[in-house]
């Protein structure tokens, strides 16, 4: 069928299972809450086919959704960047014109370069709370090698087209 993609019409896609530990580091929680979360219905667990629990990554990416939603609960002011993070100065490296200015937020480490004026201003030093607003103009996805997709989820019939292909050479 033309303009469907896939084999027949159909198109394979692959969903990951990911254990509730690797869950809870991607959300940035222990895997206490995750399981709490999961006993009062917020997450759905799944049986993978060791038999341990395992969690969607499409189930997954909707709860990361919802969190990334959510206001924050912080009485800090007001910010224009969406990808804020809280977190503490952890080393602050001046010379006579930069400043290198490392934070821990959460599981994140987030390193800024600025002029040494700014970090005197903002009084940066190891121990301050601070917040990293990250405007990037590119980001790049990637998948971790060490954890490749494990099963093959159920047939789609999207009538999305199939992805385009970069390389100019056809496939057909």
């Amino acid at each position: 069928m033309p303009g469907r993609g896939g084999i027949y019409g159909y198109r394979l896609t692959f969903v990951p299972q990911l254990r509730i530990s690797e869950a809870a580091e991607l959300l940035g929680v222990s895997d206490d809450t995750f399981r709490r979360w999961a006993e009062h219905g917020r997450i759905r667990l799944v049986r993978a086919s060791n038999g341990r629990a395992a969690v969607d990554g499409a189930d997954l990416a909707v709860l990361a959704r919802e969190l990334a939603e959510a206001p924050p609960q912080t009485a800090a002011g007001a910010r224009s960047a969406r990808n804020s993070l809280r977190g503490i100065v952890t080393k602050v490296t001046r010379d006579t014109v930069m400043a290198q200015v490392d934070m821990q937020a959460g599981p994140f480490r987030v390193v800024s370069l600025m002029s040494r004026e700014a970090a005197d201003d903002l009084a940066l030093e190891v121990g301050t709370v601070a917040y990293a607003s990250i405007k990037a103009t590119n980001v790049v996805i990637e998948l971790d090698e060490a954890h490749p997709p494990r099963r093959p989820a159920a047939a789609s019939t999207s009538e999305d087209p199939a992805p385009v292909s970069p390389d100019p050479v056809s496939h057909s």
